[in-house]
């Protein structure tokens, strides 16, 4: 996904005649009209310049620490209080937006989904994010900051999930909800930011991760339970007293055979690319409609 940075703002060169001295002269009605008209367009176009060049916004750092035992992923906090455009934009859960650090320009910014609800930011002007470090990333750098320190977002960015496709609790009786590792991210948002799960008799989240060292949010799964979400955590690679579902989740979804009325079934995918891919040929292969199943990109 292409980004267009401008990093400092540019003002449009003024006419050559602005350059030298202007001697009082006689000026026609007409010929004073037309000045002032290029003067009004030169003024706007230095003005709408200066309105892209605020793509980036520097924010603080509220909270950084480890949001899984074996510090791969970090839970990362920015206090946006300063901008209520930012927080008024973030709508709907998966949605999401750029981050890049401003003493490593040569870093590459990196895409992150905003995990928090969008309640969570109108409250409080926070928004969360889980990032998975990765070597030599802009996320690594990321997950080695503290509080205090400032980094720049980009503007919120895309539609999210467009969960009007699936709130009617008749048309969507069930829904099935698959994240793989840091995909949890926006689904943490979707979940929290409600989806009548106790109204519904079947709302399922197959969360894959390699093992249990990995899985982030475990704290927070008896409150997503407890608002009606099932859970099934599904380890590739766990040590031997793991009791649960082992393997990759669409597999464990496959084996299951659970889709009692596909019609009024509906689904919301995050993770890899493989992953989704195979969810979603099997949801179709049984009956639920394209259109009820919901992806954030």
């Amino acid at each position: 996904m292409a980004l267009l940075t401008i990093s400092s703002a540019y003002t449009p060169p003024l006419p050559s005649h602005a350059l030298a001295p202007q001697l009082p002269s006689p000026m026609s009605p007409v010929l004073s009209l037309h000045r002032r008209i290029v003067s009004l367009a030169v003024a706007a176009a230095s003005a709408s310049v200066r309105q892209d060049s605020s793509t980036w916004t520097p924010a603080p750092l509220s909270l950084v620490r480890a949001a899984s035992s074996d510090s791969s992923l970090f839970h990362i906090s920015v206090d946006v209080s300063d901008y209520p455009d930012l927080v008024s934009a973030h709508t709907t859960a998966g949605q999401y937006l750029q981050l890049r650090l401003p003493s490593a320009a040569h870093a590459k910014p990196t895409f992150l989904a905003i995990a928090s609800p969008p309640s969570l930011a109108a409250a409080r002007g926070e928004f969360e994010f889980l990032v998975k470090r990765v070597e030599g990333s802009t996320a690594e750098l990321l997950c080695s900051l503290k509080s205090g320190d400032v980094v720049e977002m980009s503007g919120v960015m895309g539609r999210g999930f467009e969960i009007d496709r699936i709130s009617s609790t008749e048309d969507a009786q069930t829904i099935i909800i698959f994240a793989t590792g840091s995909g949890i991210s926006p689904i943490r948002s979707l979940i929290e930011s409600g989806l009548s799960a106790n109204e519904r008799p079947d709302v399922r989240l197959y969360y894959g991760a390699r093992n249990l060292q990995r899985m982030a949010y475990q704290d927070r799964f008896k409150n997503w339970e407890s608002s009606g979400v099932k859970i099934v955590p599904v380890l590739s690679r766990p040590d031997d007293s793991w009791k649960g579902e082992r393997g990759y989740v669409q597999a464990v979804f496959s084996r299951a055979k659970q889709i009692l009325d596909a019609s009024s079934t509906a689904a919301v995918l995050c993770g890899h690319k493989a992953m989704t891919e195979e969810v979603t040929s099997v949801l179709m292969a049984n009956g639920v409609p394209h259109d009820k199943i919901l992806k954030n990109f």
